[in-house]
C-alpha cells in the first residue's frame, strides 16, 4: 500500500481543487427523502487483493455517521471511493444522488473532505494555508471573519503566522479540519480527524460535529477510537474490509449483549424460586447469577424493565438493595461484535 501513497495524496489535492471557485450559501435542493450516501455491495480489490468485501450502508441526511475499526480495516478506502478518488471493483456508490466520479462541479462545492494524510503547504503560514483553501472553495473576499472563527475554534489563532512546518502534527490535523470547514459544506468526510488530539479537544470537535448536524449537515467520520461510538448517531463497525455491525450506539450494545442488561442486587440471598420466577418474566431474555444475592438480567429494554422489576419484587416482599442498568465499555462491545461477526462470516 505504501507505493500508492504519493498518487493518493496528489489525487486528494486535485479533489480539493476540483470543488470549484464559485461558492454559494444555498443548501442542496435534493429531496429530503434521498439519503446523501448510498452504498450497496461495494467491493474493492488492489492487485487482486480484496480490501472491501460487499460493504452496504446508507447515511440519512443530518446524521453523524462513524466508521469505527482498527487501522487497515478499509475505512479510508471506503471514504476515498465515496469522494471519487478510487473507483469500485463492483457495487453501487451514490453521493448526493450521483456516482462520486461524476458529481457535478456545483455539487462538489457542497462536499468537504479532510484526508488522513496532510496535503497542505509546509512553507506557508497557518493563515495563508487557510486563506488558500478558502479561495479554491470559492469563499469570497469577506472571508477573514470566517477564518478567524475557525482558527479560534481549532485553537490555532495565536499560531496563525507560524509556518506549517513549524507546528506539531496535532496542530496540522486541526488546520486540516479548519480548511475542510471553511466553505460550510453540507456533507463532510473526515478521515481520522481526532487522531493525535488531546481528550478535551476531541470532545470539543465531537460537540461541533453535533452542532453541524443540527444545521442539517451530514458528517462521516472515521476513527480508531472505539469509545467515539457514543458520539455518533449511526455506527458502522468495520473489520478486515467488512462491516460486522451497523446500528445506533444503543443498538450495537444490544447486539453485543443480546439486549439491555440490568444488575439486580437483593438484601438477602436469591433463592431458587425467585430465580425461576425472574426467568419466566415476559420481558426477561436471560438470567444469570452473579453472586448469592445478585442477578444479571438480559432484558428487551432496561428503561421499561427496571420499573417492572421493582414492582415484581415489591409484590413478593423481596427487598432490593440496588438495581441498575449495566453499560459496558464500547471496547468490550466491539470485541463481542467482532466475535459474532467471525462466527457468521
Amino acid at each position: 500500500m505504501d507505493r500508492l501513497r504519493g498518487s493518493q495524496q496528489k489525487a486528494e489535492a486535485r479533489n480539493i481543487k476540483d470543488k470549484g471557485t464559485d461558492h454559494g450559501n444555498s443548501r442542496s435542493n435534493l429531496s429530503a427523502s434521498i439519503n446523501p450516501i448510498l452504498v450497496k455491495e461495494l467491493t474493492k480489490q488492489f492487485s487482486g487483493q480484496l480490501v472491501l468485501d460487499r460493504v452496504s450502508f446508507e447515511v440519512p441526511r443530518g446524521t453523524v455517521f462513524g466508521f469505527i475499526g482498527p487501522s487497515g480495516c478499509g475505512k479510508t478506502t471506503t471514504v476515498r471511493m465515496l469522494t471519487g478518488i478510487y473507483q469500485p471493483t463492483s457495487g453501487i456508490v451514490k453521493v448526493l444522488g450521483q456516482t462520486p466520479g461524476k458529481i457535478s462541479s456545483r455539487d462538489k462545492r457542497k462536499i468537504g473532505y479532510m484526508p488522513q494524510q496532510f496535503v497542505l503547504y509546509p512553507d506557508l503560514s497557518v493563515w495563508e494555508n487557510l486563506s488558500f483553501a478558502a479561495s479554491i472553495y470559492g469563499v469570497g473576499f469577506g472571508r477573514s471573519k470566517r477564518m478567524k472563527e475557525l482558527l479560534e475554534f481549532v485553537e490555532l489563532w495565536d499560531d496563525r503566522f507560524k509556518k506549517v512546518r513549524q507546528i506539531s502534527g496535532g496542530m496540522q490535523r486541526r488546520l486540516s479540519l479548519a480548511t475542510t470547514l471553511v466553505h460550510e459544506p453540507e456533507l463532510l468526510f473526515l478521515d481520522e480527524p481526532t487522531t493525535g488530539l488531546d481528550p478535551v479537544l476531541r470532545k470539543k470537535l465531537w460537540d461541533h460535529f453535533h452542532d453541524l448536524k443540527e444545521k442539517g449537515i451530514t458528517v462521516v467520520v472515521t476513527t480508531q477510537y472505539v469509545s467515539d461510538a457514543v458520539y455518533c448517531d449511526l455506527v458502522g463497525m468495520m473489520v478486515e474490509g467488512r462491516i460486522v455491525a451497523l446500528d445506533t450506539p444503543v443498538g450495537l450494545r444490544r447486539q453485543a449483549l443480546g439486549g439491555d442488561v440490568v444488575i439486580l442486587r437483593l438484601i438477602n440471598q436469591i433463592d431458587i424460586r425467585q430465580f425461576q420466577a425472574l426467568s419466566q418474566l415476559p420481558y426477561v431474555n436471560r438470567v444469570e447469577r452473579e453472586s448469592e444475592n445478585e442477578a444479571r438480567l438480559t432484558v428487551r429494554d432496561a428503561a421499561t424493565a427496571i420499573p417492572e422489576l421493582i414492582e415484581f419484587c415489591k409484590n413478593r416482599s423481596i427487598e432490593i438493595e440496588s438495581i441498575r442498568e449495566f453499560q459496558p465499555f464500547y471496547d468490550d462491545v466491539f470485541v463481542a461484535l467482532i466475535h459474532k461477526g467471525s462466527q457468521h462470516a
